[in-house]
């Protein structure tokens, strides 16, 4: 967009959360227009933003378009860089790997600064994984917590467990989380391991693929039988204890 005496917009652009099987019909038109306005991008990786903007067909060559990645930093001091140009009239759109940006996501700190510079900041309709996931599970929606990372050691890993578990029998809250998926697997045996039978357990792995694999059952249920649908590939836990 070009510039102007007024402060430009931030957006926040959505993509899809399996890209293998994403097309330019996954994407709601008013987010593929809003994309096809701007020329300056914030995004989370270069090149996964790339590929989502020649699949959205961007009007515009992609050497012609200012891809710059979000700084690893907490207090917005380099962002703040980044969005003078949306503070001088340039509006801006901020694209996450997968997913609606700031959820779970480096956006956040992009729309936090945002917001401190007077900026106007404003979302746009995408795919959520936590909010799907919570769909499909069946769990309590109208109170939940996500987590994000459980601790990697094993010790560590079942206090965290048994401590959402007794948090969510208190307040009748599902309780969420996430690993990096090659671990997928020994997630589940710990909370197999670790929380009580009657306890609901939702595993929401590939949401949105074609092969997508989302299943409710008390933890007692559960066995290794259909572990391999949910190894090395994107998974949301939900747990709700009775």
């Amino acid at each position: 967009m070009s510039t102007s005496d007024a402060p430009g917009t931030l957006y926040m652009l959505p993509s899809p959360l399996d890209e293998r099987s994403a097309t330019t019909a996954d994407t709601p038109a008013d987010v593929r227009a809003c994309a096809h306005r701007l020329d300056y991008f914030l995004v989370e990786s270069a090149k996964s933003a790339r590929a989502s903007l020649k699949r959205l067909e961007h009007p515009k060559p992609l050497r012609e378009l200012e891809i710059v990645e979000l700084p690893p930093e907490r207090d917005g001091r380099l962002l703040r860089d980044l969005l003078q140009p949306v503070l001088d009239g340039r509006s801006a759109g901020v694209i996450s790997d997968a997913g609606c940006p700031g959820v779970a996501d480096p956006g956040a700190l992009a729309a936090r600064t945002a917001h401190a510079m007077g900026i106007t900041v404003m979302p746009l309709v995408g795919p959520s994984s936590i909010l799907l996931g919570l769909m499909a599970s069946g769990l309590n929606g109208q109170s939940f917590v996500f987590h994000g990372y459980l601790p990697v050691e094993d010790a560590a890993r079942a206090k965290a467990l048994m401590e959402l578990e007794r948090q969510s029998a208190r307040l009748r809250q599902t309780q969420m989380f996430i690993e990096t998926p090659y671990r997928n697997l020994k997630m589940l045996d710990a909370i197999l391991g670790q929380c009580a039978g009657d306890t609901l357990l939702c595993v929401a792995t590939a949401l949105t693929a074609p092969d997508q694999f989302v299943r409710t059952r008390p933890v007692s249920k559960w066995t290794r039988d259909e572990a391999a649908r949910i190894d090395r590939r994107p998974t949301l836990f939900l747990l709700l204890a009775g």
